[in-house]
């Protein structure tokens, strides 16, 4: 059994989703390893990671537009506020998420179904560098 791992880092432009699916193919091809888990982890508290659709963006706005009604700026009983009015709001929408998915790979590929692409789901509004973590066990 063979390990990789590594790191990368998504710069976002504030809140939303951003396709990082090439980068976890990438990452999978280079290793050499053909059937295994993939694990992806991001390291951070105010965003999270997602599967979702990556054929129609409509579903993008829907989930961020729905996140944002959920979880909305200004709920005045907050009392983790020092780092603004979208810093608790993030923290909360990533616990309801995942900061962590485990992903097959067979084939050399991660398997994916046709519609899926993985996404650093960005809760915070201003941008972010956002490390993601890559881990892949198999042979």
């Amino acid at each position: 059994m063979r390990q990789v791992i590594d790191s990368l880092i998504i710069e976002t432009r504030g809140q939303g989703l951003f396709d990082f699916t090439a980068r976890l193919r990438h990452f999978v091809r280079d290793s050499g390893i053909e059937t295994g888990l993939a694990t992806v982890f991001v390291r951070h508290t105010s965003c999270s990671l997602l599967i979702q659709e990556n054929a129609d963006p409509d579903v993008q706005t829907d989930l961020s537009g729905f996140f944002r009604r959920l979880v909305p700026e200004g709920m005045d009983w907050l009392v983790h506020t020092t780092e603004g009015p979208d810093d608790m709001p993030a923290h909360i929408k990533a616990a309801l998420t995942q900061t962590s998915i485990g992903i097959p790979v067979s084939g050399g590929h991660p398997v994916l179904g046709t519609w899926q692409g993985l996404y650093l789901f960005e809760h915070r509004r201003r941008p972010h560098r956002r490390e993601v973590v890559l881990h892949l066990i198999g042979e």
